[in-house]
């Protein structure tokens, strides 16, 4: 009681150890707000400002037309065939570079781990035009170095704008990235693991049915979520390839923005983003759940 009416009769003493809880929050929270301003100004205003033109009438007012236009059709075909792109560049790369990154693991080789993460991370981030044009200069039209090679022998170049020629080119950035990213879930498989399995009498395939797949998986999972994100959202590379000729929802978007549309269907184009956006946040949150479940293992 005595204690109660000191607080009452002289508020000034709780004052500092309040300034002091404020100061806490403020020290905790202040080096997020510049990203958190990045993220408001060119991810949050954007995505919804798209949402709204999504639904809104060319004349102003709203509808659900441009989503009935956006999910019938050849929309429809794009978002279908931009899924089975985004499935096939991402299994297939994710277990490529996943034996990739275990070879590298297993080597033990700092060198070969240095030079192969700093290739990784160029040719993870080469792609559009430039990777286009590469790909054409060396396999894709009948003169090209690669296309003569195979001729040569007998065999047929493979068709760089078709849906397998546009798969084959992504897969020249997605598997590095796949290396890239799952290579820190391979060391954080503890030797001791391994050892202490040995040393129970466990055979290498027993490790790793019961220890090692169960402790990678919700990282090679979350890997493969990554790629098909990214694969999903890849533009400049397939529209220079296939010249718009492949339906694709990034590259349907893409003929929005340029203006190539009928008159009066300029906001289906919204709705196209809009649909790719949800789908991107989707693959995203299973992403961060699963690295939340991994990142236990990675300590």
């Amino acid at each position: 009681m005595v204690d109660q009416s000191l607080q009452l009769d002289q508020p000034h003493l709780v004052a500092p150890a309040k300034l002091g809880a404020w100061a806490r929050v403020a020290r905790t929270w202040a080096p997020v707000l510049p990203f958190a301003g990045w993220m408001l100004l060119f991810l949050g205003i954007p995505s919804v400002a798209i949402a709204v033109a999504a639904f809104e009438k060319d004349n102003g007012g709203f509808t659900m037309s441009n989503i009935n236009t956006a999910t019938s059709g050849v929309y429809l075909n794009g978002f279908e065939n931009s899924l089975k792109m985004a499935l096939v560049t991402s299994v297939v790369p994710a277990i490529t570079g996943g034996f990739l990154a275990y070879a590298i693991h297993t080597s033990r080789s700092p060198l070969l781990r240095r030079l192969t993460v700093t290739a990784s991370g160029v040719f993870s981030q080469f792609g559009g035009i430039p990777l286009a044009f590469l790909f054409i200069a060396t396999i894709g039209a009948p003169t090209a170095l690669v296309s003569g090679w195979l001729h040569s022998v007998g065999l047929s170049p493979p068709n760089l704008y078709t849906f397998i020629g546009v798969a084959l080119v992504y897969m020249y950035f997605q598997v590095p990235l796949m290396i890239l990213v799952i290579l820190p879930a391979f060391e954080g498989l503890k030797i001791s693991w391994h050892e202490a399995a040995e040393g129970l009498g466990a055979h290498s395939w027993e490790y790793w049915r019961y220890i090692g797949i169960p402790v990678l998986f919700p990282s090679l999972l979350g890997a493969t979520l990554l790629l098909f994100g990214s694969a999903l959202s890849a533009y400049a590379t397939a529209d220079a390839l296939t010249a718009g000729t492949l339906a694709l929802t990034p590259i349907q978007i893409g003929t929005f923005l340029n203006g190539n549309v009928i008159a009066g269907q300029e906001h289906v184009g919204y709705a196209l983003a809009l649909g790719l956006v949800l789908i991107i946040c989707v693959v995203m949150t299973f992403y961060v759940l699963l690295q939340r479940r991994a990142s236990k293992w990675l300590r």
